[in-house]
């Protein structure tokens, strides 16, 4: 088959299924804005395109999410027709519809079959909205029509896609009815073998740490340290926690900019915000074994988690992210905020232990407890490890379910 990946960021969640696809013999395309020049990406044909540029406009501030969209779409339109022009024509269209770039791909190739990647439907309920409210919108009623508005994107690739896939049941159940009915639940899958405990192990980054088993690593981590994923709960839990476990390191891993959720006051970021919160409460002495390493490279990142004796992870309720279940799969002791995403894959007691996301004093007794019962944190580990290979194995479990999506709505009416 022809096969068209269109992601704004390729590969994103396509990096294992496409390089796949290609390799049983289908023709793979990719459109994206991530590169200049046209290359070829494990035996996928990666093919740039550009956005316009636009004179400002004024615009409604319910509208401004989908002006993006569409400047994408629009963007994306004109190099599939460029594309059907030199004679390509797609039996498949796979695409993340988030940023708007396939909303008008069927009308350049209606007979294309279109499997959507369906990342999130905006729900306006809490607790998805205003979950948090130290952070809660000051106008809920507005904020719950704006959030209505984000959708359009949502209910105009429902109109032309045939099916769609979807990582978590957390994610595919805010998606309403007709179209939850053709979702698929199949996470992009967990590499067990590379994500996988390492007793020796020793993480060293040059002037921040070097640590191995021996030491009492606790570790953090978010793309961007932001409220959306309990950054402020975290670190308003450090001082308590760096008086109750004298020797522990803290590892915090993330960037300083904005993925979800509100901006910080301009000219400030999240970080610094609640660094300089709690730091008047933390001694010199104990803030020296706080070490934000930012963002690292992968293989620097699975030390950390192999190394970790106990691994926090928070989030408001949305997406599940990679790096708890890359934790568990490296067979960490977790503690873990209790909201509906967490609890798909942590029981309390069984694959990790859960508190209340927003209890801090809570979050440092289950860490101080795991940190003082050594078989209490390998059966934790254990049980985690065994839960992420008995579903969301990449190549075991993922794969093979991603392929028969692919092939399903390959043959679909």
């Amino acid at each position: 088959m022809k096969i068209l990946f269109i992601h704004q960021n390729f590969p994103g969640q396509y990096k294992h299924l496409a390089p796949l696809l290609a390799q049983q013999g289908h023709n793979c395309v990719a459109l994206t804005l991530r590169v200049k020049e046209a290359m070829k990406w494990q035996g996928v044909q990666v093919i740039p395109y550009a956005l316009p540029k636009r004179n400002g406009q004024s615009l409604h501030p319910w509208l401004v999410d989908l002006d993006t969209k569409v400047t994408r779409a629009e963007a994306c339109w004109q190099a599939a027709v460029d594309l059907r022009a030199k004679g390509y024509t797609p039996d498949l269209i796979l695409a993340h519809p988030g940023w708007g770039e396939s909303l008008f791909l069927r009308d350049v190739w209606p007979t294309a079959k279109l499997g959507l990647y369906c990342e999130l439907y905006h729900l306006a309920g809490y607790p998805h909205l205003n979950f948090d409210p130290e952070f809660a919108s000051k106008n809920i009623e507005a904020e719950a029509l704006r959030i209505r508005m984000k959708n359009i994107n949502n209910h105009l690739h429902f109109e032309t896609g045939h099916a769609g896939i979807s990582p978590t049941r957390f994610q595919a159940d805010t998606f309403p009815s007709p179209f939850r009915e053709r979702i698929t639940v199949s996470h992009d899958g967990i590499d067990t073998v590379q994500a996988a405990p390492l007793p020796d192990v020793r993480l060293t980054i040059e002037g921040q740490c070097d640590v191995t088993r021996a030491d009492e690593v606790i570790t953090f981590v978010n793309r961007n340290l932001e409220p959306y994923r309990g950054y402020h709960v975290f670190m308003r839990a450090l001082p308590r926690l760096l008086r109750e476990r004298p020797n522990a390191t803290v590892l915090i891993v993330g960037g300083d900019e904005v993925s979800y959720g509100a901006r910080p006051p301009k000219g400030q970021t999240w970080k610094q915000i609640f660094i300089d919160e709690v730091r008047a409460q933390i001694s010199d002495e104990d803030w020296a074994r706080v070490r934000f390493l930012g963002r690292i490279p992968y293989d620097q990142f699975l030390r950390l988690l192999q190394v970790s004796r106990v691994h926090v992870y928070l989030t408001y309720p949305f997406v599940l992210s990679w790096s708890l279940m890359e934790a568990m799969s490296c067979s960490a002791a977790i503690v873990a905020g209790d909201t509906a995403p967490v609890r798909e894959v942590i029981t309390h007691g069984e694959t990790g232990r859960l508190v209340d996301f927003f209890d801090r004093e809570a979050l440092v007794d289950e860490i101080c407890a795991l940190l003082e019962d050594a078989g209490t944190r390998a059966q934790l580990g254990k049980t985690a490890r065994e839960l992420i290979r008995a579903r969301y194995d990449l190549r075991g479990i993922c794969l093979p379910r991603q392929l028969r999506w692919v092939e399903d709505l390959a043959s679909a009416g």
